[in-house]
């Protein structure tokens, strides 16, 4: 339980569905209670497809292109305490690539957003795949794999519930209750990053 609650905590403050809610309300504006609905669960399908394809993949990937883990770990600790900046101080859209008018633009040019700008690189973005990259590379037992899997689906099913309430969520928080709590959100996802490029760090000293 201890693994699920540490894995959950890091990787829903690092994907932060709640910085997306405005964009999302954006988009769906015009879209009915039914549209909405089904735009929220592909949305979190595509994510959690990403998400665990990265988790099992990602290393494979790493071996590739000759990538020791403490060189993705301090590279993720970078896009992960960025991301807690860009959190910081209101910027985290801009920091994805997803100014509005650009999104508006483009976004309305597809069928459906569900898998981009929403889940990439809204949700699903370089911060969280280099996570569970390291978290495969971390936990070696295949329970604690179960574990972390069924994490991840939990962190789906939560933004799920956050993007179909969305519209609700907005109007009762508004605009300064959102940026209040993206700024909590954003000093963990700062802890969680320094976290990860120190213990990498050491790890390097002490082989060297």
């Amino acid at each position: 339980m201890e693994l699920f609650i540490v894995v959950f905590a890091a990787l829903f403050s690092v994907i932060n569905p709640l910085g997306t809610l405005p964009i999302f309300v954006g988009l769906t504006q015009e879209n009915s209670h039914k549209e909405r609905s089904k735009v929220s669960l592909f949305t979190s399908i595509n994510v959690l497809v990403i998400l665990v394809i990265s988790f099992f993949v990602g290393r494979y990937i790493l071996h590739f292109f000759g990538i020791s883990i403490e060189s993705l770990r301090i590279a993720g600790g970078l896009i992960i305490t960025t991301s807690g900046f860009a959190l910081l101080t209101g910027s985290f859209s801009k920091h994805k690539g997803m100014e509005k008018e650009r999104v508006k633009e483009d976004a309305f040019q597809r069928e459906a957003v569900s898998l981009t700008p929403l889940a990439i690189p809204m949700l699903a973005g370089p911060g969280s795949i280099s996570l569970l990259i390291g978290l495969y590379e971390q936990y070696d037992l295949f329970a604690q794999k179960v574990i972390v899997i069924s994490a991840i689906m939990a962190v789906c099913f939560t933004t799920f519930l956050m993007l179909r309430g969305s519209h609700y969520i907005v109007k009762f928080l508004g605009a300064s209750g959102i940026n209040a709590i993206s700024r909590i959100i954003g000093f963990i996802v700062i802890a969680i990053g320094i976290e990860y490029i120190s213990s990498s760090v050491i790890a390097v000293l002490k082989i060297a």
